[in-house]
């Protein structure tokens, strides 16, 4: 896995992931069982805890959205939930190579749920190719879990910080649920918003990168005035979220996307769990592991 990202064919996006650290190659590789749908670079093996934590950020800023409830707009009714599983530990999963203790713990914004944060960026192609696996994970979640997205910001030399603002400014309106899909596929499929150029294979010029009046014409497909979008966007209120979510995403530990995080106190990636079945499965687990208070 490259660290530093290339310009991908379309193949190879199911196998990027997105890091911060843009000079080095991540040591790990894709293991056999990983399905084509992404991976995530691991985390550092030699750390099963936050090189910097603050106590400082507030509970996840982002989205928020019932565990089985569906992303799609229109989507019929979502089936109950299942019922919490109890807690079983055999061994299989083991902290500092599957999953990795966030020290301290950050706090939560539902203490009657057990959080699954997804950190995650619009413009990161190993997102794009999680995102229905993540729609899959959220559904295959106990009633007493809650999925929210923590939008990252840590590659501003591909427009991340645009797609972070974005993605507040429509949680503000009230549009970023029915709208997520949606998102990636303007970044990743149409490339209304891409800030690669899809069929030459390579990064366009920052001047022909979308802006915030691009993402406003966008979201008023969903009926957004784009006055108001950008309004809202520029506010101090928004800058304040995306500072707070920057702060939350280091005293994760976070340094690659898509990475998993459990009620604040446990991170992983597709390639630390093993696996794309592997994630949603450990994902259960360390539910059911807060849940039974283990």
């Amino acid at each position: 896995m490259l660290k530093r990202l290339p310009i991908l064919c379309a193949a190879l996006l199911a196998l990027a992931a997105c890091s911060q650290n843009t000079g080095n190659s991540a040591a790990s590789s894709t293991p056999a069982s990983t399905t084509a749908a992404a991976a995530a670079t691991a985390a550092p093996a030699t750390s099963a805890a936050p090189a910097t934590a603050t106590t400082a950020a507030p509970a996840t800023p982002g989205t928020t959205a019932p565990a089985a409830s569906s992303t799609t707009a229109a989507a019929p009714a979502a089936p109950a939930a299942p019922a919490p599983a109890p807690f079983v530990d055999n061994g299989k999963w083991v902290e500092g190579k599957n999953y990795f203790l966030i020290d301290p713990a950050q706090p939560t914004s539902h203490p009657d749920k057990i959080e699954v944060t997804e950190v995650f960026s619009y413009a990161c192609p190993a997102c794009n190719q999680f995102h229905t696996s993540m729609d899959r994970l959220a559904a295959s979640l106990p009633s007493n879990a809650v999925v929210t997205y923590l939008a990252a910001s840590f590659r501003p030399d591909e427009n991340w910080p645009l797609f972070q603002r974005a993605y507040y400014a429509a949680q503000a309106l009230g549009v970023a649920e029915k709208t997520h899909d949606a998102m990636f596929d303007a970044a990743w499929k149409t490339g209304e918003l891409a800030t690669y150029d899809l069929q030459a294979g390579k990064p366009k010029p920052r001047e022909a990168w979308p802006t915030i009046d691009d993402v406003a014409k966008f979201y008023a497909k969903y009926g957004v005035d784009p006055k108001q979008f950008t309004g809202v966007a520029n506010s101090f209120s928004i800058n304040t979220q995306m500072k707070r979510a920057d702060d939350l995403m280091k005293a994760y530990g976070v340094d690659s996307t898509p990475t998993l995080v459990v009620n604040g106190k446990y991170r992983y990636t597709i390639i630390s769990a093993g696996g794309v079945p592997q994630t949603i499965e450990l994902t259960q687990w360390l539910v059911a592991k807060e849940a039974a208070g283990k």
